[in-house]
């Protein structure tokens, strides 16, 4: 019953101070711009169901890692297994974590061993600028793989001087500390962030140490040139007490990223060109019993080299966007093998306004997988301005997703791969309406996925391993809710900054045989409810807080709520302290991980500029 209560009095109480404001008035958002690939599109012109965290929500949410601030996202599905985000799988709109791509300044992280590697992402909380949230289907905009959504990390490279430290400590013997430095010299800019948090586990053989570095640097070779550099590094050691299976509650695992890039830009005019190689390897070592590798041991190594060229050129009936890519992925693995595929990618696409109110924006993407052959991906966007605050759109895309060597290939005592798999392939539909005005930004979409060879793994009983079959015809269905208010600041002593609230709603036709269990497709979200507010006091205390009640298709509801507060946030030293699961809750988000408690932590956060 505590989520009947708790919501309510929430924003009851809090209704009060919203509405003892009269005095205030409201701010519009600034505007941003979407950066794809070829493609950039002011967030208020997308015909899409976008999501953005802005620095300031990185900052002030209950949660100390980006797989934790991630689970407040309407549709995203993040999936813990333990804190601090040692690992977690993120879903979009049903879809399971082999489905979403993660991108970092739109380098693909995907890795072919396993999707539960992909969101090892070796940048610190600290560098983040931005994370953009792209619903539905991304094949024709990131490629294949971007099956129900893509999240894109942003960084970004300094104009001036700034040094930022932090330490925090909490129960579990939590603790941490981060370091982000801008360093500007004349042409060249420069950022690193590094972190390193560590815990003493909240149950048995949960303990975990993850450290990150990330690098990045640029120098203008003239007003029309710029390169790029980006170098990170993730280490994560920790206890799998139930992360794959619940017979072996030694298991042990350890994981080493690393990620590296060179890029060059030309604008100049109506011309853009992107030019890009990049690198990813992803080291991971797993144990059944984390003191005893003769036992059961698996040993991975995957790399990726990938070159990309992508352009677009403005022209008197709208923008033409292209580009190709060229893919090489490799492992080298004792239980996997020793094997490699090749990918290449031809992207175009146009964008086109009309009747000063429309726009359209249509493309292909065509891909060639050694294994596969030729896949083409189409999809088309349409938007309609119907006054300066509401805006409508549709969309139509098609989406590919190839399996991992896990799928095809392992061998364990719980799990057997199935290498006639078959690649999976889905048609996406969508509409919505956005409403921006004063402040008040609130959005209402239907999406339908029709997924044909959705890769499942399945089992007949407890006492035989889970093996991926392909399901013929699959359909994920919903609609989607929100809206945010934001207000600009009264003289009260206490005011509120910001109300959000949202509402999801997920349903699949996906029917388990009879004698069959899956794994993954129908524990996705059916009911997924997220309210959050911020408030400020005396101009240096901020106050926030989020609450969520989810609804899984086979699992138990629960409701959670988290709150923090931050202290001279932007002030040369600053303080916060948080509760996670405040309401106490008993509930379990992956495998057989028994999530913790009330839980609370606290830290101070040093800032020079």
């Amino acid at each position: 019953m505590i989520k009947y209560y708790l919501i309510p009095s929430l924003f009851l109480a809090l209704s009060s101070l919203v509405f003892a404001q009269d005095d205030s008035t409201s701010i519009t958002l600034n505007q941003v711009i979407i950066k794809e690939n070829r493609m950039e599109i002011p967030f208020s012109k997308s015909s899409r169901n976008i999501n953005i965290i802005h620095r300031k929500a990185l900052e002030t949410t209950p949660a100390r890692s980006l797989q934790e601030i991630l689970s407040f996202t309407p549709g995203v599905d993040v999936r813990q297994r333990g804190i601090g985000g040692v690992q977690a799988d993120i879903g979009i709109r049903g879809g399971s974590f082999e489905q979403t791509l993660m991108l970092v300044n739109g380098i693909k992280l995907s890795d072919p061993q396993t999707g539960h590697h992909m969101v090892n992402i070796p940048v610190p909380l600290s560098g983040i600028q931005r994370v953009d949230i792209l619903k539905g289907p991304a094949s024709r905009i990131y490629g294949q793989n971007a099956y129900a959504g893509a999240i894109n990390i942003i960084t970004e490279l300094p104009e001036t001087f700034q040094l930022q430290s932090g330490l925090y400590g909490g129960d579990f013997g939590m603790r941490g500390a981060s370091f982000q430095l801008s360093l500007p010299v004349g042409k060249y800019r420069q950022s690193l962030a590094v972190s390193h948090d560590a815990s003493d586990g909240h149950w048995y053989n949960s303990d975990y140490k993850v450290s990150n570095f990330f690098y990045e640097g640029g120098r203008s070779l003239n007003q029309f040139q710029e390169i790029k550099t980006m170098l990170a590094y993730a280490d994560r050691d920790f206890g799998a007490n139930g992360f794959y299976t619940s017979a072996f509650p030694d298991q042990w695992e350890s994981i080493q990223t690393t990620l590296a890039s060179l890029s060059h830009t030309f604008e100049k005019g109506n011309s853009y060109i992107l030019s890009r190689a990049y690198w990813r390897r992803n080291q991971d070592e797993f144990r059944l019993v984390r003191n005893d590798p003769a036992v059961f041991q698996n040993i991975h190594q995957t790399d990726v080299f990938a070159l990309e060229i992508n352009a677009r050129q403005e022209t008197g009936i709208g923008t033409l966007g292209m580009g190709i890519e060229g893919r090489k992925e490799s492992i080298d693995s004792n239980n996997l093998g020793l094997r490699n595929r090749n990918l290449m990618g031809a992207f175009l696409e146009h964008r086109l306004e009309f009747s000063e109110k429309g726009d359209v924006r249509a493309g292909i993407y065509s891909n060639y997988y050694s294994e596969y052959g030729w896949k083409h991906f189409p999809g088309a966007e349409l938007g309609y301005q119907i006054n300066s605050w509401m805006r409508t759109y549709a969309n139509f895309g098609v989406s590919f997703r190839i399996p991992t060597y896990t799928d095809l290939y392992y061998v364990g005592p719980t799990n057997i791969g199935n290498d006639a798999l078959e690649p999976e392939k889905a048609r996406n539909y969508e509409g919505g309406v956005k409403i921006s005005k004063k402040g008040f930004n609130a959005e209402l979409v239907y999406f339908n996925r029709h997924t044909n060879n959705l890769i499942e793994w399945t089992r007949p009983d407890e006492d035989t391993a889970w093996q991926p079959q392909n399901f013929n015809e699959v359909v994920f269905q919903g609609i989607e809710a929100g809206f945010q208010y934001q207000f600009e600041g009264s003289q009260h002593r206490i005011r509120v900054d910001e109300i959000t609230m949202s509402y999801n709603y997920i349903a699949a036709d996906l029917i388990e045989k009879e004698g069959q269990e899956t794994q993954y497709s129908l524990n996705a979200l059916k009911h997924q409810l997220i309210a959050g507010i911020r408030a400020e006091f005396r101009q240096n205390i901020e106050l926030t807080a989020k609450s969520r009640y989810i609804e899984r298709m086979k699992l138990a509801p629960y409701f959670l709520l988290d709150i923090r507060m931050d202290v001279n946030r932007l002030k040369k030293v600053g303080f916060f302290a948080e509760i996670s699961n405040l309401s106490n809750t008993d509930y379990i988000e992956a495998g057989t991980v028994q999530m913790p408690g009330r839980w609370a932590r606290g830290g101070v956060n040093f800032t020079l500029k």
